[in-house]
């Protein structure tokens, strides 16, 4: 433990974030948007004027001329208007804000696109950058382990989305947020396909995680059915031994999530309760177009916060556990945690939960 402490003593102190370094980003055409707005914005008390009303489609996946002029714009003029381009830290979106955009290419030079990945290049454009719309971009904050998250130093926005499956699991997102703790287990769950990199990422995770506090499998064994949970990474439905849709975990206050799954993001409609991940082509069975695990389960399991992706974002560009698990143990925020981990933005993820949740120093 004595490394470890060190390491601890290293870090620059953080400073918790208020609801005044939150722009709350509302679709006022949709009722679900407006509902979770309301209940966030009393129970982390967000100024008036960092309330940002959009009049878009509550459709998930839109066209890009639908998020430059419905969604990037109006969110640009109300960080200009309340003077807040650097004041605001995090931008958060809630359910009932458009979730993907769809474009043209292919493989790493798609136009495909999250909206809320997009939206981190805000605080860049309105200083006059401009990027390519095919491809990622490199996330400057990716594995500032050291490094407080502040303008102008990072010129980009941390952007959060509270959404789920319905209010009541997005009202439960913000409830546990609020009441989180640093306590629990860590699980990280590898494949069982050896020296995968996915897999040296998640022992990676486990050697910067103190050992009493860490479960870790290597074999072909899924871990299932877990006490005191409060942080979790694995390959999810892509790994081929797992079989069971619910992971039947009990989650702490606080606890996070994230897979190597390519398009567990891509809806946030419910399955069926009775829905399962197909085998082999049985594309009949598919939910949202894929047989892939969705995050929403996770949420609605109980998780307070977990990532995804809208579409294919290739294993390079998915969270890294050995950067996020660490991060948030040590007292970094969801939305810091998070964005250390991700190496692109303007690609596939999605980050959901509230991103001032932290659990506070071991």
């Amino acid at each position: 433990m004595g490394w470890l402490l060190l390491l601890l003593a290293a870090i620059p102190r953080l400073h918790a974030q208020t609801g005044e370094s939150v722009l709350l980003v509302v679709n006022r055409n949709d009722a679900a948007s407006r509902q979770a707005a309301d209940y966030y914005r009393t129970r982390r008390s967000i100024p008036v004027q960092n309330l940002c009303y959009l009049e878009t489609t509550s459709e998930e996946e839109i066209r890009w001329e639908i998020y430059e002029h419905q969604i990037e714009r109006p969110v640009g003029d109300c960080l200009k208007k309340a003077g807040l381009q650097e004041k605001a830290l995090y931008i958060v979106t809630t359910m009932g804000v458009p979730l993907k955009v769809v474009g043209g290419g292919k493989g790493i030079n798609t136009e495909y696109a999250s909206v809320d990945s997009e939206l981190s290049l805000l605080y860049a454009k309105l200083k006059g950058a401009r990027f390519a719309r095919s491809g990622g971009i490199p996330n400057p904050f990716y594995m500032q382990r050291d490094a407080p998250f502040r303008h102008p130093q990072f010129p980009m926005y941390l952007v959060t989305r509270l959404a789920a499956y319905d209010f009541a699991d997005v009202k439960g997102m913000i409830d546990r947020a609020l009441a989180a703790r640093n306590r629990g287990k860590f699980v990280l769950d590898l494949s069982g396909e050896g020296d995968a990199e996915g897999n040296n990422w998640l022992r990676n995770a486990a050697l910067l995680l103190p050992a009493n506090r860490v479960i870790v499998d290597e074999g072909e064994k899924v871990l299932y059915d877990l006490k005191d949970v409060i942080g979790y990474a694995s390959y999810g439905s892509n790994d081929g031994n797992r079989k069971r849709r619910r992971l039947g975990f009990e989650w702490l206050p606080g606890a996070i999530a994230t897979e190597f799954v390519s398009t567990n993001a891509r809806t946030l409609k419910r399955p069926p309760d009775d829905w399962k991940y197909p085998v082999g082509p049985d594309r009949l069975h598919y939910f949202g177009g894929s047989p892939q695990g969705l995050s929403g389960d996770l949420l609605h399991e109980g998780a307070t916060g977990t990532s995804g992706n809208v579409y294919e974002p290739f294993l390079s560009g998915c969270a890294r556990p050995d950067y996020l698990l660490p991060a948030y143990f040590q007292g970094r925020n969801l939305a810091e945690s998070y964005y250390l981990s991700l190496p692109l933005l303007s690609w596939q993820s999605v980050v959901f939960g509230d991103p001032l949740c932290s659990l506070g120093k071991p």
